[in-house]
């Protein structure tokens, strides 16, 4: 009989070590961002919004985590399936929040399994998925 493998769970020193790395990487662009971190379960671990940012930066990025979390992909993925006669085109409305399918949510993963996702916002696309995978780096 075999023991189940356990795996370390994202936690919160993970989460303020994330949001630390994309805050670094975006001020290095001088670019201004909100960073979110969710658990596996898609609860707030850490969030962090400058006070130079918009303000719908914050909501972006939390949706961009959540996105991330709940399809276990990057959201940059994601963007041409949303397209009017996608695949994921309703889909949006299927569940309790909406999704935002832009670029900047990454899923984190340990061993294989899904701990978490991070959610970067206020920049590009192009820039909120590199400081996002900027930042997972720091847990490699």
């Amino acid at each position: 009989m075999s023991t189940p493998t356990t795996i370390a769970p994202l936690t919160t020193q993970d989460a303020e070590l994330l949001i630390t790395a994309a805050r670094h990487a975006a001020e290095a662009a001088k670019v201004t961002v909100s960073v979110t971190v969710l658990d596996a379960g898609g609860h707030l671990l850490a969030f962090r919004r400058d006070d130079r940012a918009v303000l719908i930066s914050g909501e972006t990025s939390t949706r961009k985590a959540y996105t991330a979390l709940q399809l276990n992909a990057p959201t940059a993925d994601l963007v041409d399936l949303v397209k009017p006669d996608g695949p994921f085109h309703s889909l949006p409305t299927a569940l309790d929040r909406p999704l935002l399918f832009i670029a900047g949510g990454l899923p984190i993963h340990r061993d294989g399994r899904l701990i978490g996702a991070i959610g970067v916002g206020g920049g590009t696309p192009e820039q909120d998925h590199g400081f996002a995978a900027t930042a997972l780096d720091t847990l490699a």
